[in-house]
């Protein structure tokens, strides 16, 4: 029988939160929108990348943590046998895989992998990535009161909803969109 925890509040994330994040931000050692090309990116490119993630996980589904399949006659791995070819080692080895992804019946996702498949889309690269990851740090640094807090733990952690990792990507759009380059002059402009 699995497991249960109690039930544990979703995370609610107030502007006070956001405005915490910003004090955090502009008191940080780095930069947090320039990322690791040395280039910035607006608040709204890293907006737009928290955006696609969330609706990537809404479409997939999330997962606290990756799922490794621990039934091993479910996971017969391919021997390295000697006498195979590489194409034959290749093919194997392929099959496995396939057999492996299609035995989970799920394409769910963590926060991190999310992030990252977005990194690799047209919805995004690695510098939106890594600032969108940054940025979510701070959000919860601010949530929790906690200067050591990451956010990729944060998710991870037992009794963690999809609704709480919603309303982080929620929270770090929005903060993208109020704090980030760009931010100014499109509130100078409406």
């Amino acid at each position: 029988m699995p497991k249960t925890f109690p039930a544990v509040p979703t995370a609610v994330f107030t502007a006070e939160t956001l405005r915490k994040a910003a004090e955090l931000e502009a008191d940080a050692y780095r930069p947090l929108w320039i990322g690791p090309s040395g280039e910035e990116s607006t608040g709204e490119a890293v907006a737009h990348h928290l955006d696609a993630t969330l609706t990537l996980l809404d479409k997939d589904g999330w997962d606290r943590v990756m799922h490794f399949s621990t039934d091993d006659s479910a996971r017969h791995i391919p021997a390295d046998d000697d006498s195979m070819t590489v194409k034959a080692m290749l093919k194997a080895l392929l099959r496995f895989i396939r057999e492996d992804v299609a035995s989970t019946g799920t394409r769910r996702r963590t926060l991190f992998t999310a992030l990252r498949h977005v990194g690799e889309s047209d919805d995004g690269d690695s510098d939106t990535r890594d600032i969108a990851c940054e940025a979510l740090t701070l959000l919860i640094q601010a949530h929790t009161g906690s200067p050591t807090a990451r956010a990729m733990p944060w998710s991870e952690r037992l009794g963690r909803t999809h609704a709480d990792i919603i309303a982080l990507l929620t929270a770090g759009a929005e903060f993208a969109r109020a704090y980030g380059p760009g931010a100014e002059a499109e509130t100078v402009a409406a």
